[in-house]
């Protein structure tokens, strides 16, 4: 069984700017996150970091978890997690739209996997089969490694989870550090190495209980504990451990996103809340194809849903 790493952008972005809104709002004023200081010739340091927004006080970036301890060294990896994620920094509204890892698109001009993508070509390779794919727009994007989920998870005491039910699993690859997940079902706190597994647990063992609708099912996991992380890391005790959530951010993190982009969505970050977040999945079937398992994605239901969520990032 592969590694699930969770919920990618979720734990680097989304949760790293809700954190530490209330820290930047004391440091910087409006005024200085406007824009970034110039260089000597007039130009916008921003605009060397990369494109500005489409949208104003919008970001729209492709979260990906890779299957790799060191994110920076995660070339030809398959991704594991994918989720196209919009924060609007007026409203507080942020919209993910999880991508299912085996969805069958062209990559490279052949039908293939998604994850496959970055297997081939890193982040270049995947940000184009996703724009490619969703006929959108998209410029920005957060990888991390599947660290970051145990050390964040630890820094701020556990996060209370309600498991579905007994999850149990061992598995031993020589390659990887080895996994042995056993999580009772039930309301309780889990400490990182639980959090992770219960991200990644996925057993393919028809006569072991799991979930019901396969990856779909893993995804929805992600998607309530990625809401329920947010949530608990807002608490205001854990703004004392802001030094060191800083310090696993910026060990496990990789992304093109200026950072006046990030630190403008620090100081609106106040407005966000679970209750804004909202989560859809590429609508689609489970299916064999010359013996391979693919998720079928439904072209005309995807463009709706596109449509919907990111109309002003449609090519």
């Amino acid at each position: 069984m592969k590694k699930k790493f969770l919920i990618a952008f979720s734990v680097s972005i989304v949760c790293f700017i809700l954190l530490y809104s209330t820290v930047f709002n004391f440091i910087f004023t409006e005024k200085s996150l406007a824009t970034l200081p110039n260089n000597p010739d007039g130009t916008n340091k921003e605009k060397e970091m990369g494109n500005k927004p489409k949208v104003k006080n919008e970001i729209l970036f492709l979260l990906l978890g890779v299957d790799a301890e060191d994110v920076k060294e995660s070339k030809g990896k398959r991704t594991d997690t994918m989720m196209l994620t919009k924060v609007n920094f007026d409203t507080g509204d942020v919209n993910i739209l999880s991508i299912p890892r085996d969805t069958r698109v062209l990559v490279n001009g052949n039908p293939d996997k998604i994850n496959h993508a970055h297997v081939y070509g890193g982040v270049e390779s995947t940000m184009d089969t996703v724009r490619k794919f969703l006929g959108i727009d998209i410029d920005y994007y957060v990888k991390i490694d599947y660290k970051i989920v145990k050390e964040v998870v630890d820094d701020i005491g556990g996060v209370k989870i309600d498991v579905p039910f007994d999850m149990k699993y061992k598995e031993y690859n020589p390659t990887v550090p080895p996994l042995d997940i056993n999580i009772e079902k039930g309301e309780q706190v889990l400490d990182g190495k639980n959090a992770h597994d219960f991200l990644r647990f996925r057993n393919n063992n028809a006569k072991t209980v799991g979930y019901k609708d396969g990856d779909i099912g893993r995804i929805k996991a992600q998607q309530y504990f990625m809401k329920e992380l947010i949530k608990q890391t807002l608490k205001v005790k854990n703004l004392v451990k802001l030094p060191k959530l800083m310090e696993t951010y910026f060990s496990n993190v990789e992304t093109n996103i200026p950072l006046g982009t990030m630190l403008k969505a620090a100081a609106s970050a106040r407005k966000i809340n679970t209750e804004n977040i909202k989560t859809d999945i590429i609508p689609g079937t489970d299916e064999y194809i010359k013996g391979i398992s693919y998720r079928v994605y439904d072209r005309e239901k995807t463009d709706l849903l596109v449509d919907e969520i990111f109309s002003d990032y449609i090519e």
